[in-house]
C-alpha cells in the first residue's frame, strides 16, 4: 500500500471500464458471483486473477499480487443520479479480515496500489471511485476553467475542456461525502461473504488524505463498519482547507514580487534547518524537525539588502508571502482564524509534492474544484461577482459551508457510538505535509479529548490527577495520534516514512488483542525514528549511531501552541 501526492492520497490509474481483461473462462465460485443480486447494485464483472503482475487500466504502471485473487467490479445506484463504482478483490489466500481503502482528491479513480497490497496481505480489500467519475472528476481536478491550456495543469490531469464538477448534482456530492465509502463497504462485505461462504471475523479501513477523511467519516456517521480506522494526513475539514489554498494562490499572484521563484523554497528550508534543527529530540544532522511547533523562522531573515538580489534572498512581497504561508487564512474583518497555516520545515521545490512551488505556477488555484460545485462556471470567471480572483474571506465563506460542509466536513468530534463498539482509531500525519497542514490533525485529536472529558449532559468530569492526563488517557484507549517527522503528504519526504503494513497490523492487533500501539518505527531505507504516541516525542539518547531507531526514546514533549481555528471553523 502506498499514499502519495497531494490530495490524491495514492496516485492509482484511471477507471477501467468494466469489460477490461475479462477472458471466457469457465464457472468458478469467483465468476458465478456475476450472478449476485444485491440492492443497487449490479455486478459487472467477476474474474479470477492469477498471482503476478497486475497491469493497472488506462495507464502504464503495474502492480505486483503476490497471490491469486477474484477481481468484482461493480456499480452501485444508491439515487437515480448516482454512480458508484467499487472494486472488490478477495485472496485465495484469505486472513479472515475485511479492509476497506480510501480515495484519494476528488476520486474519479481506483487506488489500484491499496488493492494489491491489501490482498497481498491476505485482506479481503474493497476500494471506490467515490462516485465522481461519471462527473468527469480526476484527484486533482473536479471543476475548472483557468487552468485550460497550461501544460504543467494539463500534465497533471486539468481536462481538456471546462467543466462544473458535481455543481448542479446534490446526490453526487453526498456520494462523495460520505454515502460511496458506506455503500462499498456494505457491498464489499456482501461480496466477500458469498464468495467465502462466511463474513469476515474483523473489519479495518485504512486511508490517507481524502481517505483519512472517509476513515473519520466513518468513525463519525458510520461506526458499526469498522472495528479498526487508520486516518493519514486526513483532509477532514474540507472546505475551509480548499479556502486555504484559495488564499495562497490570491497572495502569491497579488503582485509578481510576491512570487516564490524556483530555488527559493530550498533556500527558505536549509534557513528553517539552520535555525531549529535538533529542537524537541532531534539530531543537529538531521534533515527535518522533530516538532516545528518551536520553530520560530521569521522568512525577513532571508529578505534581500541592496547587497544581493534574488533567488539568493527574498523581496519584501515573497516575505510577506511566506509569513502569509505560515500564519494560515484569517477573515480579513473579524480576524478569526478559519484554517491553520503550514509548518516550518515543509519547503520544497519539488513540484511533484503538490506544495506552494506546484501551486502557485497555475493560472488558477489547485484544487479549487469544490467551489465550481457552488458557483458553477461563474467561479472560472473573473469578471463574475465571485471567483478565484476576487474570492472573499469574510463574505464567501459561509456560502460554500451553506452547501458543502455537511456533506463534505467530517469535524464531529463524538466518536462515542464507535468508542462504545469497540473501534479503535489510529490517526497519523506528517510533520512536513505539504498539501495539508500537519497541526490540523492534532486540533482534531485534541478536540476528541475535549469531548471525551465531558459526561453526556457537557458538564466535564473531573478526577484528581495532575495536569488533567486522565483526559489524555481516556482518549487514548480507543484513539491514538503519531506525527511523522520529516514526511511530505502521506509519503516521501527527507524523514523517515510510516509504514503502513506495520500500521495496519498493529491496527489489528490492538482490536483483536486489546494491546495499543505505543512505538511505531517509521524507516526510509537509510534511517529509522520510533514514532511515539501524541505527545510524547523521539529523543536521541546522546550515544549510538543516530540513523537507528533503537538509539531514540520516547518523552513527553513540553505543551506546545496548536495553531487553532475558531470554533465555526474548526476543529
Amino acid at each position: 500500500m502506498n499514499c502519495r501526492l497531494s490530495l490524491i492520497g495514492a496516485t492509482a490509474g484511471l477507471l477501467t471500464t468494466i469489460a477490461f481483461g475479462l477472458m471466457p473462462a469457465a464457472a468458478s465460485p469467483c465468476t458465478n458471483l456475476s450472478f449476485l443480486r444485491l440492492k443497487d447494485t449490479t455486478i459487472t464483472s467477476a474474474t479470477d486473477w492469477p498471482k503476478g503482475t497486475f497491469p493497472i487500466p488506462n495507464s502504464n504502471p503495474q502492480t505486483t499480487v503476490p497471490t491469486a485473487f477474484c477481481r468484482v467490479t461493480a456499480t452501485l445506484t444508491p439515487t437515480s443520479d448516482s454512480t458508484v463504482h467499487i472494486e472488490v478483490w478477495l485472496p485465495e489466500a484469505w486472513n479472515g479480515r475485511f479492509l476497506g481503502t480510501g480515495g484519494g482528491g476528488f476520486g474519479g479513480v481506483f487506488n489500484y496500489v491499496e488493492l494489491s497490497g491489501g490482498v497481498g496481505s491476505g485482506f479481503a480489500t474493497v476500494n471506490s471511485d467515490l462516485g465522481t467519475f461519471s462527473s468527469g472528476c480526476n484527484p486533482n481536478y473536479c471543476g475548472t476553467a483557468g487552468n485550460m491550456g497550461n501544460q504543467l495543469a494539463e500534465e497533471s490531469g486539468a481536462p481538456a475542456n471546462p467543466t462544473t464538477g458535481l455543481y448542479g448534482h446534490p446526490e453526487r456530492i453526498k456520494d462523495f461525502g460520505y454515502r460511496a465509502i458506506h455503500l462499498m463497504t456494505l457491498r464489499g462485505k456482501e461480496i466477500a461473504k458469498a464468495f467465502y461462504q462466511k463474513k469476515a471475523q474483523t473489519a479495518y479501513f485504512f486511508g490517507c488524505s481524502e481517505g483519512g477523511r472517509n476513515g473519520l467519516m466513518e468513525a463519525q456517521r458510520f461506526p458499526e463498519d469498522y472495528n479498526g480506522i487508520i486516518a493519514g494526513d486526513a483532509a477532514f475539514n474540507r472546505t475551509h482547507l480548499h479556502m486555504g489554498g484559495v488564499d495562497l494562490w490570491q497572495v502569491t499572484h497579488a503582485t509578481p514580487g510576491n512570487f516564490i521563484l524556483p530555488g527559493q523554497m530550498t533556500l527558505i528550508n536549509k534557513a528553517v534547518l539552520a535555525q531549529c534543527v535538533g529542537q524537541d529530540g532531534g539530531v543537529t544532522t538531521d534533515q527535518f524537525l522533530t516538532d516545528p511547533r518551536d520553530c520560530r523562522f521569521d522568512p525577513k531573515a532571508l529578505q534581500c539588502t541592496s547587497a544581493n538580489l534574488p533567488p539568493t534572498c527574498l523581496t519584501p512581497g515573497q516575505v510577506a508571502t511566506m509569513r502569509n504561508y505560515y500564519a494560515g487564512l484569517f477573515d480579513p474583518v473579524t480576524g478569526e482564524l478559519i484554517y491553520p497555516g503550514y509548518e516550518r520545515g515543509n519547503e520544497t521545490d519539488d513540484i511533484s509534492q503538490g506544495g506552494l512551488a506546484y501551486q502557485e505556477r497555475l493560472p488558477e488555484p489547485f484544487y479549487d474544484g469544490v467551489f465550481y460545485w457552488v458557483f458553477g462556471s461563474n467561479f472560472g470567471i473573473p469578471s463574475s461577482p465571485i471567483n478565484y480572483t476576487n474570492f472573499d474571506f469574510h463574505n464567501d465563506v459561509d456560502k460554500v459551508d451553506d452547501v458543502l460542509a455537511e456533506p463534505l466536513n467530517a469535524v464531529s468530534t463524538d466518536l462515542s457510538k464507535f468508542r462504545e463498539r469497540g473501534g479503535k482509531l489510529i490517526m497519523y500525519h506528517g510533520w512536513a505535509d505539504t498539501v495539508i497542514p500537519s497541526q490540523s490533525s492534532i486540533n482534531y485529536f485534541n478536540a476528541l479529548v475535549r469531548h471525551d472529558s465531558h459526561d453526556e449532559d457537557g458538564i466535564e468530569q473531573v478526577r484528581f490527577e495532575p495536569n488533567g492526563d486522565y483526559k489524555l488517557r481516556k482518549t487514548q484507549e480507543y484513539a491514538r495520534l503519531f506525527m511523522v517527522p520529516g514526511m511530505y503528504h502521506c509519503s516521501g519526504g527527507p524523514g523517515p516514512n510510516l509504514p503502513e503494513v506495520d500500521t495496519l497490523m498493529a491496527l489489528v492487533n490492538w482490536v483483536e488483542t486489546g494491546v495499543a500501539p505505543e512505538i511505531i518505527i517509521a524507516t526510509n531505507g537509510v534511517m529509522s525514528r520510533p514514532l511515539c504516541v501524541f505527545p510524547k516525542v523521539a529523543k536521541y539518547k546522546g550515544s549510538g549511531n543516530s540513523n537507528d531507531a533503537i538509539n531514540f526514546i520516547c518523552v513527553t514533549d513540553e505543551p506546545d501552541f496548536n495553531q487553532t481555528p475558531t470554533p465555526q471553523y474548526g476543529p
